[in-house]
């Protein structure tokens, strides 16, 4: 992930540069519909600079995409848009992939996306089947960049292999990533990301609120994360929680932002979700600033 000067970084070696954070919209719209409530926070987004959005076609149905579509065409603003394919079980031929496409560009109401990824490897269809589909797409000038999404080590490096001998680099590998869930690099995904020049975007950043500050053995979370996260989990968040605070209070950052920015800080691209304006201008808090090294590694020491 390269840094341009105006704070812009570039998606592997694609041309498409975006906000150093972006912004995932998993939960926006709700039963196929777009939400016109979401414009407020859209335009929160962009005034904050965050200008990256990533959707899918599964997102609530294609409301997510939907909905963004609706902010685009009524507030005039042009984010950097990524969505992506989901290989259904009758999805069984390539030619799937730029159908389905074509869809979600009617959702998003643009004539193109700027990345265009594969959401899961699953079978039975072979992998390079799905990557060949994404060069096609990008040849027919339908996506600026491709990448894929809940790879291993193996399939990044057969899907670089594939678009390698196509002419067209790998953009990103998005996956799980935060304090809280470190596997990337435990099983060499960041280090193989870092090799290939390929960007690691990092869903749940916040590991679904519990690095916000918000929860902790007296406010425990409530209904089904009350049930992922009980007391003994929220015992051993205890070192780290304190530790975000008090890294926190220092840079005039709250947690969430620190622990955002420790995912910018290990080179990675953070997307957390922001479901209204208050959201949107604390995850632009994580920007513009970085943990030193040595409060990198006090976190990490302070995880579960």
């Amino acid at each position: 992930m390269k840094e341009a000067v105006e704070g812009l970084v570039s998606l592997g070696a694609s041309d498409v540069r975006v906000s150093p954070v972006g912004v995932g919209t998993n939960s926006w719209g709700a039963r196929g519909e777009a939400d016109p409530g979401k414009k407020a926070t859209f335009e929160a987004l962009h005034a904050t600079g965050l200008t990256f959005l990533d959707t899918a076609e599964i997102y609530t149905g294609g409301s997510s995409e939907r909905t963004i579509g609706q902010c685009i065409k009524s507030t005039g603003l042009s984010p950097v848009v990524l969505t992506k394919f989901f290989p259904l079980p009758w999805r069984l031929r390539g030619a799937a992939l730029p159908a389905a496409l074509s869809e979600s560009l009617k959702r998003l109401q643009l004539p193109r996306t700027d990345v265009y990824l594969l959401h899961f490897p699953l079978p039975p269809v072979k992998l390079e089947t799905w990557i060949n589909a994404l060069a096609d797409v990008v040849e027919a000038g339908h996506a600026r960049a491709v990448g894929i999404s809940n790879c291993d080590v193996e399939q990044t490096r057969r899907a670089h292999a594939v678009l390698s001998k196509r002419g067209i680099p790998l953009a990103c590998n998005e996956v799980q990533y935060s304090l809280l869930h470190r596997q990337p690099e435990t099983n060499g995904l960041l280090a193989l990301c870092k090799e290939l020049g390929v960007t690691l975007i990092a869903y749940r950043p916040l590991h679904m609120g519990m690095l916000t500050g918000t929860y902790s053995i007296e406010n425990p979370p409530k209904g089904m994360r009350s049930m992922m996260f009980g007391r003994g989990f929220m015992t051993k968040l205890q070192p780290l929680g304190a530790a975000m605070k008090r890294i926190g209070e220092k840079h005039g950052k709250s947690a969430s932002q620190v622990a955002i920015n420790w995912v910018i800080c290990k080179g990675a691209l953070p997307i957390p979700g922001a479901k209204n304006e208050r959201q949107a201008r604390d995850n632009a808090g994580a920007m513009g600033w970085r943990l030193t090294p040595d409060e990198v590694v006090e976190l990490e020491r302070g995880c579960p």
